[in-house]
């Protein structure tokens, strides 16, 4: 696979008609100098000589679903109040000079919080050119060094380099092939990589999975919701050796909702407004799974 090839025929995203207005407005920004803040909120402090240009532009780049990011005064409530995943997952990991991925890493707000633990490197894959634009109006102020790819899970076992850890979060299930979305990842791995996973799961014993007919949760590519010991085979089938459940927890619109950063709806209207336990198509309501998969050496 060129993947050379793919990143030139991507970058031409960049000018799409609902992009390119966005990516003007980057150039417009000034170079000022900043105190950066790696906490629950992603802040960027400092004199900016027109507050208003950032609130402007963070307007423009709506929805904002991971976050959040404060930046001179300007409050990027997200949909998602991404710090909750974040510190639940914190304790299990240790990223200090390691080489690590964040595959569908939306706009980067988890990877610009792992700077705090001096990784190697820093890898963003996510084919969304709007995601893109976010993390470069983020990272103009930040200077990073992290690298954005606009590649997708397909693509990380073909990348210049093999990874010590994979963070996949909230992707395994928009895939039609969950198998091999993990032998993906798994061959992405370098020996004794870990993935960190998280992933819808319905409750119950047996290795079985639920498949919406159109939509879970009001989300249309929601292909399988499997059981914690059906996600387990699938992962032991895809070649990892170790299978470690971290912990569960329910989605609650404290972590997801409506804010004025998005546009459309939120959890709230995609679970059943006379019962919160179920989605508003009658299927359980979302719960996660987190999970820990080692590759070992050969």
């Amino acid at each position: 696979m060129d993947l050379n090839a793919i990143r030139k025929e991507r970058e031409k995203w960049m000018q799409w008609k609902n992009i390119a207005p966005l990516r003007k407005q980057l150039e417009k920004l000034a170079d000022v100098e900043v105190k950066v803040t790696l906490g629950n909120v992603v802040t960027i402090s400092g004199e900016y000589p027109k507050p208003e240009e950032i609130y402007e532009t963070a307007k423009m780049m709506m929805p904002w679903r991971k976050g959040p990011f404060e930046l001179f005064g300007t409050f990027i409530d997200s949909e998602w109040q991404s710090f909750m995943k974040y510190n639940l997952l914190r304790p299990f990991f240790n990223l200090h000079n390691k080489r690590v991925a964040d595959i569908g890493c939306n706009n980067g707000y988890y990877l610009f919080r792992m700077l705090e633990d001096n990784p190697k490197k820093l890898v963003g894959f996510d084919p969304s050119p709007l995601f893109k634009t976010q993390f470069d109006f983020i990272d103009h102020f930040v200077k990073s060094g992290i690298v954005y790819e606009l590649l997708g899970v397909e693509h990380a076992e073909h990348y210049e380099e093999k990874f010590d850890v994979i963070f996949c979060l909230g992707v395994l299930y928009h895939r039609s092939d969950p198998v091999l979305m993990l032998k993906q990842l798994y061959r992405a791995l370098d020996v004794n990589g870990e993935v960190f996973l998280d992933t819808f799961y319905i409750e119950g014993e047996e290795e079985m999975a639920l498949c919406p007919r159109s939509t879970y949760s009001k989300i249309p590519n929601i292909y399988f919701v499997p059981t914690i010991k059906a996600l387990k085979h699938w992962c032991l089938r895809a070649g990892f050796e170790n299978f470690e459940v971290l912990t569960t927890s329910k989605t609650t619109t404290n972590e997801q909702r409506k804010t004025e950063w998005i546009e459309g709806h939120s959890l709230e209207n995609f679970l059943d407004p006379s019962n919160s336990e179920k989605t508003i198509e009658g299927y359980p309501a979302p719960r996660r799974v987190y999970v820990k998969l080692t590759k070992k050496g050969r």
